[in-house]
Order: C-alpha cells, then structure tokens, then sequence
C-alpha cells in the first residue's frame, strides 16, 4: 500500500554541498547545482502519480452526498487505490478532497473505462452523486523526490492541505528553498508532514503540502510557536520570495478514508 517512511532531510542536510548529497544518494551523482535536488525530472522517471480530486456539493446535498459515499465507495476502491478523503472543515464550504494513486497513465485509463462499464458503479453511485455536486476539479501530481508518503501517527486528528503557487521557473529555481521551509517546520514538531506533491497537470507551478495535527488548537499553537521560531522564519522567508499565493484548507478523514 503506502511506503509510511518519510525521507526527509534535516536543515543542516539541506544545505550541505550538491556532491555531498549525491554521495549519499540524496541526488544524482551528476553535476547538478543544488536546485536541482527538487527538481521533477527523477521523479517523473517513477511513472506513480497521485489525482487530487476537489468536489464542491451543494449545500443542501453535503450530508447525503457523504452518506452515499460511504455506503457506496467499495464499488470505487475496487478498481483502484483511494490513500485519503477529507470534508473540508475551514477553507472551503460543501468541499471533499481525495486522493488517488496511479502506477501510469494507462492503468488510470483502464480504470476510468471499467467504471464506466461497471453497472453497479453507474447506477448505485454515479447517477446519484453527480446531481449533488455544483462542480469537480482535479489535478495530477508526483510526490516531490526528497519525501515519501507516511501515515499520520495516530487516528483522528485534522489534515491540513496547503497549496503553493510560485513563480514560473520551476523547481531549479525554487525547489532547495521550498524544501528548506516545509522541513524546517516537520523537524522542529510544527507539525507532521504526511507529503509534499508537485502538479503535473493542473495549475502549472503549483505544490502542495499534506499535514497532520492532533486537533484544530493545537496546529494553532503550533504555528505561533513556529512565528517565533528564528530557524523556521529564516527558512521562509527565503522561500516566499518565490510564492505568487497559497491557499490552506483544514479537513477532517471521512470514516472510509484509508488514512485518518
């Protein structure tokens, strides 16, 4: 299922020299510059990808669009692996968010055609829910080379999703920065960082970041704690140098959702 061991480096790691971190595999032993530790090409040579999916619902369907779901959402996990559904709790109003795993474009493929020849799925599910919603939105996203995914370390809780949109000019330009911000924050216990994904598809030079947190007061705490942190504040301000907006949205797991 999920590989639950995150690979993240320590501040101190991130900014060793480029040849240090290629020795210990942290990069290609190439003469890449530093930026390149972020950058999307070794990722992209994994053909697993993750759909972020966004569904707003209409007001007066949010509660029966969430029951249906639950009841229902066995016939959507068998065809492929859902790894988290959220309600959006602050953010956003009447909104889900989910994420899906693809090992490659064809087997995503594959399975949109089985859906739409999986009769149960069309008729106990589909036809029932689209009704409900006011409109979808999806994205396609790779995990960012330095992170893989984890669980959060215990059920219950609130995830937070926070989306960056920087600049044009990629990870070359911003990626040893942006790295830099969110591990100074999961190193020092701001939180717990579960991944950071960078789109594919969708809005062009935008990441995002997929964090845990005990309860809704407790990631307040946090992240005043963080404000007054020098370590955490230099890191940022490096990185917001190269931010154009970010959005955050703070969710609760759906009783279905695999992670939770």
């Amino acid at each position: 299922m999920l590989n639950l061991r995150c690979a993240l480096r320590s501040a101190a790691l991130l900014r060793a020299p480029a040849a240090a971190a290629a020795q210990s595999g942290a990069l290609p032993s190439s003469g890449l510059q530093r930026h390149a530790g972020l950058a999307t090409g070794p990722q992209q040579k994994q053909s697993t990808f993750y759909e972020l999916r966004t569904y707003n619902i209409r007001p007066d369907q949010t509660t029966a669009f969430l029951k249906l779901t639950n009841e229902k959402i066995h016939l959507r996990t068998a065809h492929s692996e859902l790894l988290g559904y959220w309600n959006v709790e602050y953010g956003a109003l009447n909104q889900v968010f989910h994420i899906w795993k693809y090992d490659s474009y064809s087997q995503r493929a594959g399975v949109r055609a089985a859906l739409a020849q999986d009769p149960s799925w069309v008729s106990d599910y589909l036809s029932k829910a689209i009704p409900m919603l006011t409109s979808q939105d999806n994205a396609v996203a790779y995990l960012v080379p330095w992170c893989t995914l984890r669980r959060p370390p215990q059920e219950g809780g609130v995830f937070e999703l926070v989306s960056f949109r920087m600049r044009p000019g990629g990870p070359a330009v911003w990626g040893h920065s942006f790295q830099a911000a969110l591990t100074s924050h999961d190193a020092s216990g701001y939180g717990k960082l579960l991944g950071a994904f960078h789109n594919e598809y969708g809005q062009m030079n935008t990441v995002h970041a997929l964090w845990w947190f005990e309860n809704a007061d407790k990631r307040a705490e946090l992240r005043q704690k963080a404000h007054n942190d020098a370590r955490v504040v230099a890191a940022v301000r490096e990185s917001v140098a190269h931010l154009d907006s970010q959005t955050a949205r703070l969710m609760y797991a759906c009783p279905f959702s695999p992670m939770k």
